[in-house]
């Protein structure tokens, strides 16, 4: 996911999709300790795509308080 894709969306929707990474996140551990992960390099793209939704969201808000 490209940050500029991120900054275009709104405060709601990016705590969403922020949920639904974490969802993604959850399952993929799942997954891991079950022995059926197929895809190891999710968990990187996760957690970085966590990363930069956090980042925006923070630069988000702290434009609001200003």
């Amino acid at each position: 996911m490209k940050p500029a894709e991120l900054r275009e969306m709104t405060v709601e929707e990016l705590r969403d999709l922020l949920n639904e990474l974490k969802e993604q996140l959850f399952q993929l551990r799942l997954e891991r300790a079950r022995g059926s992960l197929g895809q190891p390099h999710r968990f990187r793209q996760v957690r970085r795509d966590i990363a930069r939704v956090l980042t925006i969201l923070r630069e988000k808000e702290s434009h609001e308080r200003a």
